[in-house]
């Protein structure tokens, strides 16, 4: 009776105040492991690695991976080990167990184990500007996962491994294993990956992206079918819903895929889609880091710069954990990702990583504080914006305390929705404004280059795209060919932007600088100013 009591106690907690879905959820979550081993003794003795590690050696054997044989004479195996990693979805809830083997790469020598090894993956910009697309044409977003992808790649290398540790043959225990197709943490495993599966597109009907090598497009009457690669992570849309049920049986007929359903979270970004549009925000994220630096509990600020406190070498003032800062400048800089209004004041307290102070651990303070007031920040991609490029350039000129380099600003928008951002601090002392307001014109005119070729994939052809600078006599020089007295010690590289002026590629005009949205790249403001501008880029609260 005691247990009966206890069962029907239990489900009616989990009953109470949930969905179906959060009912499933949570009885599922009592047969996975919430604990990452360490160790591959701790892993053998629980149940729920022991059997994510058969599923993985399950994948080598359907796959035929590899084959166990004698070591050769004059040949040497590399080692392997097990990695332990629990999955979760957007709300940190574990979803599923996973182990997976991989090869000691570090141990391949260049030009006996490997030769070329690098492969291509998505800008994070391309992403953006997919969502862009995908928010102006109304179509829903899909997301699929390759089960260990790695294992479909055909390696040409003659390379051997140790048998994994805990699965060794009781029969063959001084046997290796010789691998046939690429194994994970062997170094030109992404490649081949990558060769295996553009290989199977193109020979299905698709073209490759001509600038954007991991986008993969397909037209059929009128119709256009997208698909972008992140390794083993695909998402793909299409104007017709018929042509993405189509490649998600293509995909299946070759690997073996996981059907995620709509697009939710993608490479950091939380994704949500509306009919009037698409959010981009990692709310998520930002909790994490403000438990995980312990600032859930702190009083919130309005901008995160401190427009009173600017932030100099600051050589008397007391050292910091070097670690902890560098730590929380790299947290920071995965959420400038969707994050623009952060990107001036973090790259401002990366400049200061080498020995950083009290004063520039309190800048980043600030930064987690304003975080703590606006953690659910995202940009808007509305469904009625226009598909227009438009770009907006600026400079903050002198305005790097350290050595007085100038800031460069800049940011690209198709219609309202705002798919990159930058800001860099100049390589060289500016002598005037108009010469650094002219070297950041050329980054944003470099920018705008790319997104026009990218966008040529999707069949839009964006000649003569309207950047917007608040400097006249910037646009005077680009515009005027003649070699000025104060320009010819400007770098050379900077003046292709006059090139891309008389081709037509580009056209500069002129804005009032209250309404230069890419000043919010370049400096600090008040409250009033900053909330404007953030709201001009499209940043809003879901």
């Amino acid at each position: 009776m005691t247990t009966s009591y206890s069962e029907s106690g239990f489900l009616s907690t989990i009953y109470e105040g949930k969905t179906h879905q959060d009912l499933h959820t949570c009885l599922f979550a009592c047969f996975l492991s919430q604990e990452e081993p360490k160790r591959v003794s701790k892993a053998l003795s629980d149940p729920a690695w022991v059997e994510a590690m058969q599923e993985e050696l399950l994948q080598f054997k359907l796959q035929k991976v590899w084959v166990l044989v004698d070591l050769p004479k004059g040949q040497r195996a590399i080692g392997t080990k097990w990695v332990y990693r629990n999955k979760k979805d957007e709300r940190g809830i574990v979803i599923r167990n996973k182990a997976r083997l991989v090869a000691q790469g570090h141990t391949q020598e260049e030009g006996i184990d490997y030769d070329e090894v690098f492969a291509p993956v998505a800008r994070i910009e391309a992403i953006r500007i997919f969502l862009a697309y995908a928010s102006f044409m109304g179509f829903t977003v899909y997301q699929m996962d390759v089960k260990s992808a790695f294992l479909y790649g055909q390696i040409e290398e003659e390379v051997y491994v140790c048998q994994p540790p805990g699965f060794e043959d009781p029969d063959h225990p001084d046997k290796v294993y010789k691998v046939v197709k690429a194994l994970y943490g062997l170094h030109q495993a992404p490649r081949a990956w990558y060769d295996t599966l553009a290989t199977y597109l193109l020979s299905n009907g698709f073209k490759r992206g001509q600038i954007d090598q991991t986008l993969f497009i397909k037209s059929q009457k009128g119709h256009i079918l997208l698909v972008q690669i992140y390794v083993d992570d695909i998402i793909f849309g299409s104007t017709k819903k018929e042509l993405c049920e189509e490649f998600e049986k293509l995909m299946k007929d070759k690997f073996q895929m996981s059907s995620m359903g709509e697009l939710t979270f993608f490479l950091g970004l939380q994704v949500q889609q509306k009919k009037k549009g698409i959010f981009i925000s990692q709310d998520k994220y930002v909790h994490e880091i403000l438990k995980k630096f312990n600032y859930t509990d702190v009083k919130s600020a309005s901008t995160p710069t401190d427009l009173e406190k600017p932030l100099v070498k600051d050589a008397d003032a007391d050292e910091v954990d070097e670690h902890l800062y560098r730590s929380m400048i790299g947290s920071l800089m995965y959420l400038t990702a969707s994050r623009p209004d952060i990107m001036f004041a973090v790259c401002a307290c990366a400049r200061f990583q080498v020995s950083p102070k009290t004063s520039h651990l309190l800048a980043v303070k600030r930064i987690f504080r304003y975080l703590k007031g606006k953690p659910s920040l995202g940009l808007w991609y509305s469904k009625d914006s226009p598909l227009e490029l438009v770009a907006y350039t600026d400079s903050d000129y002198a305005g790097a305390t350290l050595d007085r380099k100038s800031t460069t600003g800049g940011c690209q928008f198709l219609g309202n929705r705002l798919i990159s951002w930058q800001c860099k601090k100049q390589t060289v002392v500016a002598t005037s404004t108009t010469e650094a307001e002219y070297v950041a014109a050329a980054s944003c005119c470099g920018q705008v280059l790319w997104i026009q070729n990218q966008l040529l994939d999707y069949g839009y052809n964006f000649m003569n795209t309207v950047i917007y600078i608040d400097n006249t006599s910037t646009i005077c020089i680009i515009e005027n060919p003649v070699q000025h007295s104060k320009t010819k010690h400007i770098e050379i590289r900077h003046h292709f932007i006059r090139d891309c002026n008389t081709k037509k590629l580009i056209q500069m005009a002129k804005i009032d600088t209250q309404l230069n949205v890419a000043d919010l790249l370049t400096k600090g403001f008040d409250a009033g100013r900053f909330q404007y501008l953030v709201s001009s880029i499209g940043m809003l609260n879901p």
